[in-house]
C-alpha cells in the first residue's frame, strides 16, 4: 500500500471556501455553513483508503465527542472516481450512513478544493481556528494499519483541547500518511 505524507501547509493559514454538496442529504455546505464557534475541522477522506477505513471509527467518535463543545466539521472526498469507483457519491453515502457521520460528507469532483487545501492525501486534517486561520495539520495520531498502535486520535484531540483550554496548539506537528489523492490530473505545485 502506497503511502503518501499530507503537505505540511504554513500555520495561520487562511481556510479556503468552498460549496460543496453533501451526499447524505444532497444540501450543499460552504465553509461558514459548517464553521463551529470554537474550531473548524476540515478532513479529506475516501471510501476505498486502508488509512482512512483503520481510523473510521475514531473519525466519528471525534465529531461526536467535540461537535458539542463547538467544532464544525466536514469530511472532503476529492478522489476521481471515474477511476476509483468505490469513492463514486452513492458510495460515500453508503460508506457516511454505514459509519453515521453526524458531519457533512462533500464531494469535490472538480478537485478545486482539495488543490486550494493542498490535501495530497487521505486522510488528511486540517483544524482552524475561530478566525479560520489554520492552527493544526496533519496527523490524527500515530496509529497506521498493521502498526500495532492503537487508533486514539490523540494528536488532533490534543489541539482541540488546547483551543478549549485557550491555550496555544503546539506548532510541532507531524504529518498525515496516507493514500494518494486520485488526481484526474496531476496539481500545479
Amino acid at each position: 500500500m502506497a503511502r503518501t505524507a499530507s503537505n505540511m501547509i504554513a500555520l495561520g493559514t487562511p481556510a479556503p471556501d468552498f460549496n460543496l454538496v453533501d451526499v447524505i442529504t444532497s444540501n450543499r455546505y460552504s465553509l461558514k455553513d459548517i464553521r463551529g464557534a470554537k474550531g473548524t475541522l476540515i478532513m479529506f477522506i475516501s471510501n476505498h483508503c486502508p488509512f482512512v477505513k483503520h481510523v473510521n471509527e475514531e473519525i466519528v467518535r471525534l465529531a461526536g465527542d467535540y461537535r458539542v463543545l463547538g467544532f464544525g466539521f466536514a469530511a472532503i472526498m476529492s478522489n476521481d472516481v471515474e477511476n476509483y469507483p468505490a469513492d463514486h457519491p452513492d458510495n460515500m453515502n453508503e460508506v457516511a450512513r454505514k459509519h453515521q457521520y453526524s458531519f457533512p460528507y462533500l464531494y469535490d469532483e472538480s478537485q478545486d478544493v482539495a488543490r486550494a487545501y493542498k490535501a495530497s492525501c487521505t486522510p488528511d486534517f486540517y483544524l482552524f481556528d475561530d478566525d479560520l486561520k489554520l492552527i493544526y495539520r496533519g496527523q490524527l495520531d500515530d496509529s497506521r494499519p498493521g502498526n500495532g498502535i492503537p487508533v486514539n486520535g490523540r494528536h488532533l484531540r490534543d489541539a482541540m483541547d488546547a483551543v478549549l483550554s485557550n491555550k496555544k496548539v503546539p506548532g510541532n506537528q507531524k504529518p498525515s500518511m496516507g493514500c494518494n489523492i486520485k488526481w484526474k490530473y496531476a496539481p500545479e505545485p
